[in-house]
């Protein structure tokens, strides 16, 4: 998010798109041939969504970089910088930019997230100074960011029937809570609490507390709080599957402005909800 709250971006990277239509309908399930830059701009007025899915033709990667058809990342010891070249659909506006991300520190580990070891995440970087400059649209902000890494051996959906997350920039560090809820009835919360220098260090588990659904597909929000007690501030994506919002509670004893996302893979399970993926993910060969 940007400093004064009013500018967003999520960018994702894939291998193996595991919320593509076509790589659920493909019986190889050969991950390099579905691949996508999924990126989402958050306006005040109106968002830019793109997520175009390609094949092993448009995609390089070596130990330091990543590029798939006219995007890249690319890592230099110090700075993350994601140079964006995308379209969006159904509308076909321009995302065109660069983004420097600079990890304050890194941390040490791995979670898992399942009961199996099936199903990974790395909040490498919580904590992290964000530079975007879009030409397409004209936007320029400076903000605070984060970055992690998912990888897996299996469907989201077989592993996982829901969860939540949140992140909250702290003055000096981090937090994170990463609540699962898995296909087999058991769940697992992580209450995460991260140093300016990476350092994890313990923090009480805070108290759920309950959230309006989106306005438009009602997708359901619950996050936690130190006193239960949360507020949406601005739904940034509604989807049939998928929320994001900004949100304000308080966590570790501060008042925060955490990122928030819900996602649920019972919905996404739907053959409706699949069937009207690739309006918003088209797909190109090469």
């Amino acid at each position: 998010m940007s400093a004064d709250g009013r500018q967003g971006l999520t960018i994702i990277a894939f291998i193996g798109s595991v919320f593509s239509p076509y790589y659920a309908w493909d019986a190889k399930r050969d991950p390099f041939a579905h691949c996508a830059v999924n990126v989402v701009l958050y306006g005040e007025r109106a968002n830019r969504f793109a997520m175009t899915e390609r094949n092993a033709r448009a995609l390089a990667r070596e130990a330091t970089s990543f590029s798939l058809g006219p995007s890249s990342l690319e890592w230099d010891g110090s700075v993350l910088t994601i140079r964006l070249d995308e379209r969006g659909a159904p509308i076909p506006q321009a995302v065109r930019g660069t983004v420097r991300v600079r990890p304050k520190a890194l941390t040490a580990q791995p979670f898992t997230l399942d009961a199996h070891g099936l199903h990974r995440w790395w909040p490498m970087a919580p904590d992290c100074d964000v530079e975007a400059e879009f030409t397409a649209p004209a936007i320029a902000w400076r903000g605070s960011g984060y970055h992690d890494t998912n990888d897996g051996d299996g469907a989201l959906e077989d592993a996982f029937t829901d969860w939540t997350w949140c992140r909250a920039p702290l003055e000096r560090g981090s937090t994170i809570l990463y609540d699962v809820r898995r296909t087999d009835g058991s769940g697992q919360n992580l209450t995460l609490r991260f140093d300016a220098d990476g350092t994890r260090r313990e923090m009480r588990p805070p108290l759920a507390a309950s959230l309006p659904p989106t306005g438009l597909w009602r997708m359901p929000r619950t996050t936690r709080s130190d006193d239960a007690r949360a507020q949406v501030v601005r739904t940034l994506e509604d989807t049939p599957f998928y929320a994001r919002s900004l949100l304000a509670s308080t966590l570790d004893g501060k008042a925060v402005r955490p990122v928030h996302e819900s996602l649920s893979l019972k919905r996404f399970r739907n053959p409706l909800v699949r069937l009207m993926l690739p309006f918003r993910m088209p797909r190109r060969i090469g």
